[in-house]
């Protein structure tokens, strides 16, 4: 067989493989009948998996509209970061929401370039950097941040820009933007200054949340200089709020950029979250921009989040009492 017969072979997978029947038994769609009844009545399935969030006013129609303009849940209202966090609070707040392990600092070394084997101590095993945030713990910070938005003059609908490496600011960065209406973008940390200018400018970002730098694969990414490169050119940028993450030395400009931890640590937690509608705009991604300019990917709130939370309880299967979803 040659290679090409090979590598086509390989790219179809036809082999099915059974779970084991005291799985499938326990699995919260175990029987192939929920699939005849979603594809019955499609709305009234939407709306089963819609009703298990928390809505301020319920919906009037499931969908309307045609592709591509469909239109979801219209008449409903609810906000993302309340069903994310607030819902939670009475009977779980002390749940953990998040098991965080950071990669580790690269560590300089005589005999070498820098390293990031994780070094062992006394106490325990070799490990990272790691944080366990509950549902209260993670509550409290994005409300706090929410408030800082505020103050920046962040309101409903305004675009806030996210750079962040993988820490627990991140998740609250986006979480604080939904909770008051504002709409955030999330740009991968790996990307460089240009296509960060790109998308800021694109959807015309009134803050940038940023840190000093991130670690990834043994080496410091330098976030703060890469935003400052492409803050050169983004006059829609009023503020840019800065996590330190590697204490590198880096600029700041004043009366522009704030360090993180001064400002949120002072601000109030209390924020009520906003009343928002269904279709509502909630996040924008953009598309890589390989094969052209970055296409900004609109996502709104009530579609969103019943899509989400159905994919996680039934082709995820997740049990909160025994699973841990890694990411």
């Amino acid at each position: 067989m040659d290679a090409q017969k090979t590598i086509e072979a390989l790219l179809e997978e036809r082999r099915t493989f059974e779970p084991p029947a005291e799985f499938a038994a326990e699995a919260v769609f175990g029987d192939a009948a929920v699939y005849a009844e979603a594809e019955r009545d499609p709305d009234a399935w939407w709306a089963s998996q819609a009703e298990r969030l928390d809505w301020f006013e319920r919906w009037d129609t499931v969908l309307e509209g045609g592709f591509p303009h469909h239109s979801w849940f219209r008449g409903g209202r609810l906000n993302a970061a309340h069903n994310c966090l607030d819902r939670h609070l009475a009977s779980n707040g002390d749940r953990v929401a998040y098991h965080w392990i950071g990669e580790p600092a690269p560590v300089a070394s005589a005999s070498g370039p820098a390293s990031t084997a994780p070094v062992a101590s006394a106490s325990g095993p070799a490990s990272s950097e790691t944080r366990t945030i509950t549902y209260r713990d993670l509550h409290e910070e994005v409300c706090r941040l929410a408030n800082v938005l505020k103050g920046f003059g962040v309101a409903k609908g305004d675009r806030v820009a996210i750079y962040l490496p993988m820490i627990p600011e991140l998740p609250a960065a986006m979480l604080a933007c939904a909770r008051i209406g504002a709409v955030h973008s999330v740009v991968f940390g790996g990307f460089s200054a240009e296509s960060l200018r790109d998308r800021i400018n694109d959807s015309e970002c009134k803050v940038l949340v940023t840190a000093d730098g991130g670690y990834r694969r043994g080496a410091v990414v330098p976030l703060k200089a890469n935003a400052d490169e492409a803050l050169e050119g983004t006059p829609s940028i009023e503020k840019v709020l800065v996590v330190r993450r590697t204490n590198e030395d880096v600029l700041m400009v004043e009366g522009r950029d704030v360090v993180y931890s001064d400002v949120v640590s002072a601000a109030s937690a209390d924020c009520p979250a906003e009343s928002l509608d269904a279709e509502d705009l909630l996040y924008i991604l953009y598309t890589s921009g390989t094969t052209g300019k970055p296409k900004g990917i609109v996502h709104t709130t009530g579609g969103y989040l019943t899509g989400v939370s159905s994919t996680h309880r039934a082709v995820f299967d997740l049990k909160p009492e025994t699973d841990v979803y890694w990411c």
